[in-house]
């Protein structure tokens, strides 16, 4: 199944895409369910979205898609997971999971412009497989992590590397408003039989600048969502960026950055295409 978040009508919704339509869940369980986040919170509430037939059908091209969960808890983002992404940066493998946080606001729904921020021209791509948290859990083991998992979206961790690299935290370089973006929607676990098998594919104005398999991840899902939960309770809606490949624009010659008027694609098969513009601030 694959659920999304977006507007219609002025009314923020959710509901099940299906080829080039989507049902408007929300306009049926809003008062049950307003968001998506709170349907995953409920023991339940995939079961009544599925089982759903009296929701008026969209087609996708009336609807204004939001990141798949516009009001996450949090998201947690993974920096150097990639084995051929840390031997470009020129750093050690890292022992532990490199971890920094986006704010809900620095994160565009699919088919909407990021925004390069007039304070810097140093915006770089990361495609990146995002994890959507869809039960609760602390201390969770790797062996029963991905009981946690409703399922798998795109991730575009726009990154403004001059702000990035100010100081040794990430955390200013990777908040601009606008910067990133999360969709088109989430696709249960259910439907995805291997994920480590599939391939991660970034394009920039339809030119492939990024290409691995999400085998070549150094901390695999289920010992991300066990460290991560170690330290803080993961609530259903919690969102992890599991780390980009290699190719990024900033370790090519000449840099390669992403400027208004290009389009960038994130594309993993079997989950989908997010695709965004950009713009400048």
């Amino acid at each position: 199944m694959k659920i999304a978040s977006f507007i219609y009508d002025g009314r923020s919704s959710y509901g099940v895409v299906d080829g080039d339509t989507v049902s408007d869940a929300g306009a049926v369980l809003g008062q049950c369910y307003s968001d998506l986040r709170s349907v995953l919170a409920s023991s339940n509430g995939l079961d009544e979205l599925a089982a759903l037939r009296d929701a008026p059908t969209l087609s996708v091209d009336q609807v204004q898609w939001l990141p798949v969960i516009p009001n996450p808890d949090k998201v947690l983002c993974v920096g150097l997971n990639y084995l051929k992404h840390i031997v470009e940066t020129g750093r050690e493998v890292p022992k532990h999971p490199t971890l920094f946080t986006r704010f809900a606001s620095a994160q565009v729904g699919h088919d909407q412009p990021l925004i390069q921020p007039k304070a810097s021209a140093a915006f770089d791509f990361e495609g990146e497989l995002a994890i959507v948290i869809g039960k609760s859990g602390r201390h969770i083991s790797k062996e029963n992590a991905l009981q946690h998992v409703a399922g798998y979206s795109l991730f575009n961790d726009g990154s403004i590397r001059d702000w990035q690299r100010h100081t040794l935290q990430f955390t200013a370089g990777k908040n601009f408003v606008g910067s990133g973006s999360f969709g088109p929607w989430l696709v249960t676990q259910d439907e995805i039989t291997d994920i480590d098998s599939l391939v991660l594919e970034t394009r920039l104005n339809g030119e492939v600048v990024q290409r691995e398999g999400l085998d070549d991840l150094l901390f695999k899902i289920p010992e991300l969502i066990e460290y991560i939960s170690t330290f803080t309770e993961l609530l259903p809606g919690d969102v992890i960026a599991t780390g980009t490949p290699g190719g990024v624009g900033a370790f090519r010659t000449p840099p390669l950055w992403m400027k208004p008027g290009d389009v960038v694609e994130v594309e993993v098969e079997g989950i989908g295409t997010l695709k965004n513009t950009v713009n400048a601030e």
